[in-house]
């Protein structure tokens, strides 16, 4: 009898990973696609989280699973760059969120971000911005992250990711109007 009990148990557990954790993974996998820079980096990364979530899953209170597994994510990649390179880790986010695409090319995160779904003049708008308002642009309106959650995986205050956000927003609309892209709302 122990034994179909135990079953019944891990069966319930399973359940409740593929239900809170596996829906996810899209959102882990672009996030781990910015941190890494390399496809095959990055579905590493995501198996590696995938494994610690899961065996940390019993201690998970089942609220927020997408700012769990990312936190779990930022740890993970944190945890493979110490063992590689330990002076990238005093870097800043935009070391975490590079501006060199995978071939090298400079503004490489709104490159791989917005690849050729918008305007040539929406994609310099973005590329013009700074690391830290490309960063929260990326996170937040290009691959729906909540702003908490953004905050999390930048480990800013949820205010700095607002704020960012505004002005970035604010210098895209900005350069727009300049470029006649679009009219002004004055």
């Amino acid at each position: 009898m122990s034994g179909s009990v135990c079953e019944v148990a891990n069966e319930t557990r399973e359940d409740r990973f593929r239900e809170q954790v596996l829906s996810e993974l899209e959102v882990l996998y672009r996030v781990a696609r910015r941190l890494t820079r390399s496809t095959t980096e990055a579905e590493d990364l995501v198996q590696d989280a995938l494994l610690r979530a899961y065996r940390g899953f019993d201690g998970f209170d089942g609220r927020y699973p997408r700012a769990w597994l990312l936190t779990i994510l930022r740890n993970t990649h944190y945890n493979r760059l110490r063992k590689r390179r330990p002076d990238l880790l005093d870097d800043e986010v935009a070391q975490r969120l590079p501006d060199q695409g995978v071939d090298g090319r400079q503004d490489g995160t709104s490159e791989r971000a917005l690849h050729d779904q918008f305007d040539p003049l929406v994609r310099d708008a973005i590329a013009a911005l700074s690391a830290n308002h490309r960063a929260v642009v990326a996170l937040v309106d290009l691959d729906g992250l909540s702003y908490q959650e953004a905050a999390d995986l930048l480990e800013v205050p949820v205010g700095t990711v607002m704020s960012r956000l505004h002005r970035a927003r604010r210098k895209v609309r900005a350069h727009l109007e300049q470029s006649g892209f679009m009219e002004s709302d004055r």
